[in-house]
């Protein structure tokens, strides 16, 4: 699995860390499996014909002959790591594997004696480093671009060649999980998650509920975001970035932005706007909850394209659940809807057009404009509302099975287990949800042009509507 890291300005400082004994003594045998030029000297065991200095020197050299501006950062380096039960394999099959990397990068294709320099270093038994200078040796910048999606590519011909562990597939739908030192400076102000993690919640809250640009940016800022819109020459919105009150860089000087794309793949404002819908009115709890039922039905007829939209849907949902639970079982449905999120991306090309996403869509404006005193019900309301999602949830599984979307398939199980330990928090012990098969016949429901009946669900006291109501936050 190729994992790409910063990019780097200083090739001697990499090559100190490649080449010695890690920070935990960790390295053993450092030494050279491939390069460029395959007679080159290994600094490790002939010291005597090649110094660190002189393999920084050679690497650096086009940089140096480079016309013109010179990248800022030209050290481009990456990792490839086998899976812990795959066999060792040997440094020749490292140095196959190391030049098919560079190839598919873009860095040095084969049989292009004029590309970049690179070389791959072996330190564990289980992976390599792979490093090269950002310049050609003709003096032309190359063109490296998706060269993490290609390298990803040339790896499953190795997986399927050798018998090893096949990887997930980068199919843009895992989560952003924070960098190491977004986790350390956490730790550091005390802190039980880091800014991005608090980020991808709130945003997606607000992405799940919002009708509207507008409507969008000013839940954000509600939930107490600051926010940086960013504009086109005639006003129009164009993208959007967000960052936590007290979380600065540089001294303390500056706020740290995160693009709305920088979160999760679908936090950008095109796939945000994808999740815009007219208002609904007149709904609560028990209507969400028959909703969700007859979405799941409907997602098990749904097709590989419509059934991508459906689950996108769903994991709006839990988010919006998540939110509006009481606080008995909040954790717990909190803690599925992070485990569902990269369920709710399914690899490839989807439709909005999905009748379980209308479904699922609905229930969450329910959600968050049931009464108050339906949102902290007693334990009989929650419990059926979360067997609900459970079932939405499992049917979610069954369709990533169905499709073959293992990682995908995996999320919705925890999700599932989640949700299930929730309702037990409620003293009620959950039946065993079964998935529904039955045919389900939509007609309008009274009062609401154009949605689903709401048969056998009982009638809730409606407010005086004379009185006002709760009040609505955010």
């Amino acid at each position: 699995m190729p994992k790409k890291a910063e990019a780097g300005s200083t090739t001697i400082d990499l090559l100190d860390y490649l080449f010695g004994p890690g920070e935990r003594d960790e390295h053993t045998d450092p030494h050279l499996v491939a390069g460029w030029d395959p007679d080159l000297p290994c600094p490790a065991r002939t010291p005597a014909r090649m110094t660190l200095a002189d393999l920084a020197l050679l690497l650096d050299a086009p940089v140096e002959a480079l016309r013109g501006p010179k990248p800022e950062e030209h050290v481009w380096h990456i990792s490839v790591r086998n899976h812990a039960d795959d066999r060792v394999l040997s440094d020749a099959e490292w140095s196959e594997v190391a030049a098919a990397m560079v190839h598919a990068a873009g860095i040095a294709e084969h049989d292009d004696e004029q590309a970049c320099r690179w070389i791959a270093v072996r330190h564990a038994g289980d992976h390599i480093h792979i490093l090269a200078t950002l310049a050609r040796q003709d003096g032309r910048h190359p063109r490296v671009r998706g060269d993490i999606l290609n390298m990803h590519t040339a790896a499953r011909v190795f997986e399927a060649r050798w018998g090893l562990t096949p990887m997930s597939p980068l199919d843009r739908t895992a989560r952003r999980r924070p960098l190491t030192g977004e986790a350390e400076k956490a730790a550091r102000r005390g802190l039980t998650e880091t800014a991005r993690e608090s980020l991808q919640r709130t945003v997606r809250t607000a992405a799940a509920l919002a009708h509207g640009d507008a409507d969008f940016l000013d839940r954000l800022r509600d939930a107490g975001v600051r926010v940086r819109e960013r504009l086109g020459d005639d006003g129009t919105l164009l993208g959007y970035s967000v960052a936590l009150p007290g979380d600065r860089a540089d001294g303390g000087s500056r706020p740290v932005w995160f693009a709305g794309s920088t979160l999760a793949y679908d936090l950008s404002l095109p796939r945000v706007r994808e999740r815009f819908t007219p208002l609904v009115t007149d709904a609560d709890w028990a209507l969400a909850e028959y909703r969700i039922r007859e979405a799941s039905v409907l997602l098990g007829r749904a097709g590989q394209d419509e059934g991508a939209g459906d689950v996108a849907a769903l994991g709006d949902l839990l988010a919006v659940a998540a939110v509006h639970s009481p606080a008995l079982v909040r954790d717990r449905v909190q803690a599925a809807a992070d485990a569902f999120e990269q369920a709710a991306r399914a690899p490839g090309a989807r439709s909005l057009e999905g009748r379980a996403r209308a479904g699922w869509r609905a229930s969450a404006r329910a959600l968050e404009r049931a009464p108050r005193a339906a949102r902290g019900g007693g334990a009989a309301v929650v419990l059926t509302l979360l067997l609900a999602l459970v079932e939405a949830v499992e049917a979610a599984a069954a369709w990533h099975r169905a499709q073959a979307f293992r990682a995908q398939a995996k999320a919705a199980s925890e999700a599932a287990v989640l949700l299930r330990e929730a309702a037990g928090l409620t003293g009620n012990r959950p039946p065993a949800t079964k998935p529904r098969t039955g045919r389900v016949v939509r007609t309008p429901a009274r009062g609401l042009p154009g949605a689903a009946p709401v048969t056998g669900v009982p009638v809730r006291p409606r407010p005086d509507p004379g009185r006002p109501g709760p009040s609505r936050t955010r």
